[in-house]
């Protein structure tokens, strides 16, 4: 008998068959922030759309959340550990430089089967995770992934810096991937990146460039620096432009989608986008209000509230599109 040989195997489709997340119980509210900075809750929420955020616990790593989100996700799907054939975690706050948080996940949800590895792309990490997994489930590498998307800002944010740390807050999103026979799941998948732009929302510090010694340790290179106005900027260029490029590659017009599931990051940015894309608000998820911009974990976040909200029903399609550091851009579309 001949061998099937994979290469020559129809490639398959790819569905999200279960989503997770999860948020420390700490929540910070933006009239906490006023005792720690010069800021009040009008100014913050006029500007960004944020009211609160979630803090981890200081004894509460990025692995421990992201296991978290990841066993809800598992519980969804109707899965068990050891049939997870990868992880991927998308995350800018690892516990470690070395090994992977992925692996420490592994450990923790019992997928010793599993292969892991982290991803770095801001913001955008979790998207991007989606198109790898993508890729490996369509060429029947592996059949069942974990995606994480997962941060906990709170340790990388100063929070003596008004402009920045009322943006940020913790959290994790996972999804499971798998082929679906009967519905095609992720259809299009556009990713991108400016390296130009990569000085507008930066950690400086930290890294084998710059790492923090007791020389530089008071120049505080190890925490969040952004330039919001042009971060803004090209924020909402980038996203509506892969967002109207992910449309074009489906066949699909804004007019056709049930909910847009945008980056957290500020209600400004998820307005314009939505305007610019003609998408009326009403079909946009919308949660930063009350987590804050959790990086990599935002979307993943988001999308979890609307699977188990109701937001999208079997068959329906949906737009994910996000910016981050890097600068970063993806977005995807989606049959529910």
């Amino acid at each position: 008998m001949t061998p099937q040989i994979k290469a020559n195997l129809p490639k398959r489709t790819v569905s999200i068959i279960g989503t997770g997340s999860y948020v420390p119980e700490k929540v910070m509210t933006n009239a906490d922030l006023e005792k720690m900075v010069e800021t009040n809750d009008e100014w913050i929420a006029s500007r960004t759309g944020i009211r609160e955020r979630r803090i981890a616990a200081k004894d509460e790593a990025t692995s421990d959340m992201a296991a978290k989100a990841a066993l809800a996700a598992m519980e969804d799907a109707g899965i068990k550990g050891e049939e997870i054939d990868l992880i991927i975690l998308a995350t800018i706050t690892p516990d470690h430089f070395m090994p992977s948080t992925a692996c420490l996940v592994q450990t923790k949800i019992g997928a010793m089967r599993a292969a892991c590895f982290d991803i770095s792309a801001a913001c955008s990490g979790f998207l991007y995770a989606i198109e790898i997994a993508q890729q490996f489930i369509t060429s029947h590498t592996y059949n069942t992934i974990l995606v994480i998307g997962v941060d906990k800002l709170s340790s990388i944010v100063n929070w003596k810096d008004r402009n920045t740390c009322v943006l940020f807050g913790d959290g994790a999103g996972a999804a499971i991937l798998r082929h679906r026979a009967h519905g095609h799941g992720v259809i299009a998948t556009r990713m991108g990146s400016n390296g130009n732009l990569a000085d507008l929302l930066s950690v400086p510090g930290g890294g084998s460039a710059c790492p923090i010694t007791a020389e530089n340790a008071h120049l505080e290179l190890n925490y969040i620096k952004m330039e919001g106005r042009e971060t803004f900027k090209h924020a909402v260029t980038n996203m509506v432009e892969s967002a109207k490029q992910v449309l074009d590659d489906a066949g699909l017009k804004s007019s056709d989608l049930a909910c847009v599931i945008p980056h957290q990051a500020n209600l400004r940015i998820i307005s314009a986008v939505a305007e610019r894309l003609d998408v009326p608000l009403e079909r946009v998820m919308v949660n930063l209000d009350r987590f804050g911009n959790t990086s990599a974990a935002a979307v993943a976040i988001a999308l979890d509230e609307a699977n188990r909200t109701g937001r999208m029903k079997v068959g329906d399609y949906v737009l994910l599109v996000v910016f981050g550091g890097g600068m970063t851009w993806a977005s995807s579309v989606i049959q529910w």
